[in-house]
């Protein structure tokens, strides 16, 4: 469930890779969470979805691009 005032800054196929973005911005004192979306037929086929509050988007968007999450 997206939190209100939250947006999706990040989305993967890949959940632990969706893991490794919210830990290298929790490093960077950003707060988020993961939505993962798993396909109706495949479940292990899924979106994971990171999400950040929307004031912190910019900040949590310069962070990722800076480790190689863009």
């Amino acid at each position: 469930m997206q939190k209100e005032g939250w947006i999706n800054i990040f989305t993967s196929k890949d959940v632990l890779q969706a893991k490794l973005a919210e830990d290298v911005l929790k490093q960077a004192g950003i707060e988020s969470h993961i939505v993962d979306q798993p396909d109706s037929v495949l479940p292990p086929l899924g979106m994971a979805r990171l999400f950040t509050p929307a004031d912190k988007a910019e900040a949590a968007l310069q962070v990722l691009r800076e480790n190689d999450f863009s």
